[in-house]
C-alpha cells in the first residue's frame, strides 16, 4: 500500500503480554498483506485488476471484494457521489498511472479527463455476482486502507487495547483507560503539531490535497463533479467515525464540501487561509494555532 503501518499498545508488564503483542502485530501485518494483494491497482494479479480487466462481463467476486464494494457503493449514495469508487479513469488521466514512488521519479503524463458521469450508479452487485459496465474501473484507495485497519482491529486477541496507525488512519480496538492523545500535523510541515485530540474509541482518518502531489494542482484526490484533482479551500481534513472506513469517506467528503460539512461531521479542517476549524463534541470552533 506504499505506507508504514504501526501497532501500539500499553507497555507490557510480563513476557506473556509481550507475546500477546507480537502475535497481534503479526496478525495486523497479515491483514494488510492480504488487502494489498487483493485490492492493489498496481498489481496485475490482484483481484481488483482482474475485475477491472473483465469489465463488460458478469463475474463472481470474493466475499471480501463484495463486502468492500457494497460499502463503497453505499458511501457513494450517502455522499451524493462525492465518494466515488469509479474515479480510476480520472485518476489515471490526472497522471497517477503507476505506483507513487515510480510516479514522482518520472514525468507524469496528464491526459484529458473523462466527462463527469457518476458511473458508480451503473455498477450492479448481487451478493457476489458483479456486473461492471465496459469502460468503468474501480479503485478503492483510502477506504480499502481504512477497512484493513477495521479488520485488523478484530485480530488483537487478549490485549486490553491497541491503536492501529495506517499512515495516519487510526483505529482504536479494545478499551482504553483514558483517551489517547493524538496530534494533527500541519499539512505543510508534518513535524509541526497544530492540534491535539483525545480519542478513546472509534477511528480517525485524514485526507489531504498536499501530501501526494506530482505537480501544481496535481494530486490524488479526485473531485467526481469535475473528474479533476480537487480544487478546494480545505488543505486537510481529519474526520472521526466509529470505523476507519467510515472516517475515510467522511474525510474526503469534508475536503470536497468544505466548512459547511462541520454541521454534520465530526472533523478538523485545515484551510488554505491558515484557519483550523473543528466540530468535535458537536460544537464548531476556530482553533488558535501558532503555525
Amino acid at each position: 500500500m506504499g505506507m508504514d503501518i504501526a501497532v501500539l499498545a500499553p507497555s507490557a508488564a510480563d513476557d506473556q503480554q509481550d507475546g500477546d503483542f507480537l502475535r497481534a502485530a503479526g496478525a495486523v501485518e497479515r491483514v494488510f498483506e492480504e488487502m494489498d494483494a487483493r485490492f492493489s491497482r498496481f498489481r496485475q494479479d490482484s483481484e481488483l485488476s482482474i475485475v477491472n480487466e473483465r469489465a463488460g462481463h458478469r463475474q463472481t467476486v470474493s466475499q471480501r471484494f463484495a463486502e468492500l464494494l457494497e460499502m463503497s457503493l453505499s458511501a457513494a449514495r450517502s455522499t451524493g457521489g462525492l465518494f466515488d469508487p469509479t474515479v480510476l479513469p480520472a485518476l489515471i488521466a490526472a497522471g497517477y498511472d503507476r505506483d507513487y514512488d515510480e510516479l514522482i521519479a518520472t514525468t507524469p503524463v496528464v491526459r484529458t479527463p473523462p466527462a463527469p458521469s457518476a458511473r458508480w450508479r451503473e455498477v450492479a452487485l448481487e451478493e457476489r455476482s458483479l456486473f461492471l459496465p465496459k469502460g468503468v474501473a474501480l479503485d478503492f484507495g483510502g477506504i480499502a486502507k481504512g477497512w484493513a485497519a477495521d479488520v485488523a482491529a478484530d485480530r488483537i486477541g487478549s490485549l486490553t487495547w491497541t491503536l492501529i496507525d495506517a499512515a495516519g488512519d487510526l483505529r482504536i480496538a479494545g478499551l482504553t483507560a483514558e483517551p489517547v492523545r493524538i496530534g494533527i500535523a500541519d499539512p505543510a510541515d508534518p513535524s509541526i503539531e497544530i492540534l491535539q485530540l483525545g480519542v478513546d474509541a472509534g477511528a480517525l482518518a485524514t485526507s489531504s490535497v498536499v501530501g501526494r502531489r506530482w505537480g501544481v494542482g496535481s494530486h490524488q484526490l479526485i473531485d467526481p463533479r469535475t473528474s479533476l484533482p480537487a480544487c478546494t479551500s480545505v488543505l486537510q481534513a481529519t474526520a472521526w467515525a466509529p470505523t476507519c472506513a467510515e472516517a475515510e469517506v467522511l474525510a474526503k467528503r469534508a475536503i470536497l464540501e468544505g466548512p459547511p460539512v462541520l454541521s454534520m461531521v465530526s472533523a478538523a479542517l485545515v484551510l488554505s487561509d491558515g484557519r483550523v476549524l473543528t466540530s468535535f463534541g458537536g460544537t464548531q470552533h476556530e482553533e488558535s494555532t501558532s503555525w
